[in-house]
């Protein structure tokens, strides 16, 4: 089946051939009829295989032109880059087409945003804590949307973004079509679609966790994080091999710490992105990787969740995830649109759970690579990676229950329990002042019982 098999607009073809892409992927194919239909739709579909244009394709053809101030078509990512790239690949899709499309995001000045929606949109792409900014300051109407996509649910979730998404479901129309597509399943993700989705008609093209069959698998043994680096240098030393090449870590202190290495062995070879680095610079150096002035990128994983960078020859898991979903979204970055891909994963014996779990996710074993005898074993251990010491006989430390020599009683001044209520509760009981006001006869009573 080529795309103009499909019930395309002439407008949308002509963008197609531009973009150089005749045949659909089995996702672009089997979720155009659903989505056209209006239905919800839930797809699960491996990394790499057009998920954008699988949602985006449909709700084009049934877009019509319009005037209206309000969106009609609202896109939720978890991450600025996927914003804008998610942005990239709509525009590229309405070359022919009348269309108003805006990007909104974190770490960015809010005015300037506000201005953009007050010039009327069709279609927002946001992540959630933008997009709530937006709507309860009145500045972006919601009111007029009729399709909802979430795309990278899971990611949201493991951000903490459950609140702010079911805050947006709330003030989103109730008549509207949801859809969502991921890699990957979870049990919270299906939690959301029950709670949120309406009788949605599920696509799976693969089942959750299933790898691309042209992306090739290795894995090596290291015994610390310094040895990994180590076997990294010597790896991908060979340029001619490892032209572009996407290095994945856990966290942004593992980041800068591999960053910093590597300036001084790969000088200006090498770039980075995480969360604590502005906007701007993240942008730069994913434009950097792209265009192949930087030769290696490091990343975290939600930083790297979804983006689409063309011709990536090795992904390296420097550390293996504790979640076997962040694997499967990891080396899904290279091996895309049908291109053979390589991946690494790094595992040291306090891993090798996460490595059973990976397989036991994808059903197959990742294969083992003999650690290269040139290699040299660090002893260096990172600071995560130093044993606790535990004080069992520390003839210094003091007991729990033992009161240091600043300890003192309290004064009886300030012994006092509060027993809340005023001063007036006092002075009642003492000179038996009436209960209320108008109790003219109470004082009189008690002046005769004292007698």
């Amino acid at each position: 089946m080529s795309f103009r098999d499909l019930n395309l607009s002439t407008q949308l073809l002509n963008a197609l051939d531009d973009l150089g892409f005749n045949i659909p992927t089995p996702i672009q194919e089997q979720a155009f009829s659903p989505v056209m239909s209006g239905k919800d739709v839930v797809g699960i579909a491996q990394t790499g295989t057009g998920k954008t244009y699988g949602y985006m394709l449909p709700i084009l053809r049934t877009l019509k032109y319009s005037v209206q101030q309000n969106p009609r078509v609202l896109v939720l990512v978890p991450t600025r880059e996927l914003v804008v790239q998610v942005v990239d690949e709509i525009e590229k899709l309405s070359t022919y087409i009348n269309l108003r499309i805006t990007g909104v995001y974190g770490g960015t000045n809010i005015n300037t945003q506000k201005q953009a929606v007050s010039q009327g949109l069709d279609i927002v792409v946001a992540t959630p804590g933008r997009l709530y900014d937006l709507a309860v300051s009145r500045a972006l109407q919601l009111k007029s949307v009729q399709k909802l996509v979430i795309d990278e649910v899971d990611v949201m979730m493991d951000l903490g973004f459950r609140h702010q998404l079911m805050n947006i479901f709330d003030i989103l129309p109730k008549q509207r079509q949801n859809i969502m597509f991921s890699a990957t399943m979870t049990e919270e993700v299906e939690t959301l679609i029950s709670e949120i989705f309406v009788n949605p008609q599920k696509i799976s093209v693969a089942k959750s966790g299933t790898p691309l069959q042209n992306i090739r698998q290795y894995g090596y043994q290291a015994p610390n994080f310094y040895t990994k680096v180590n076997l990294l240098e010597h790896i991908i030393s060979d340029q001619t091999e490892y032209k572009k090449v996407l290095l994945f870590v856990s966290n942004k202190k593992m980041a800068d710490r591999l960053f910093d290495r590597f300036e001084k062995t790969f000088p200006e070879q090498c770039a980075v992105i995480h969360s604590n680095k502005t906007q701007n610079y993240r942008l730069r150096s994913i434009e950097a990787f792209e265009n192949g002035e930087s030769r290696i990128l490091i990343a975290t994983d939600v930083m790297a969740r979804g983006l689409d960078i063309d011709d990536i020859s090795h992904v390296i898991n420097v550390d293996t995830p504790s979640y076997p979903e962040n694997y499967m979204h990891r080396i899904g970055r290279t091996g895309r649109a049908k291109k053979e891909g390589i991946s690494f994963v790094l595992t040291t014996e306090k891993e090798k759970e996460f490595l059973d779990a990976i397989e036991s996710l994808m059903d197959m074993e990742v294969e083992q690579v003999p650690f290269p005898d040139q290699v040299e074993i660090s002893k260096q251990l990172t600071p995560e990676e130093e044993p606790k010491v535990k004080e069992i006989n520390n003839p210094n430390k003091r007991n729990e229950d033992e009161v240091g020599e600043a300890f003192h009683e309290k004064k009886a001044k300030n012994q006092k329990v509060n027993l809340g209520g005023s001063y007036q509760r006092i002075i009642k009981k003492k000179y038996k002042k009436p209960k209320t006001k108008g109790d003219k006869t109470y004082n009189l009573k008690n002046k005769k019982k004292r007698r």
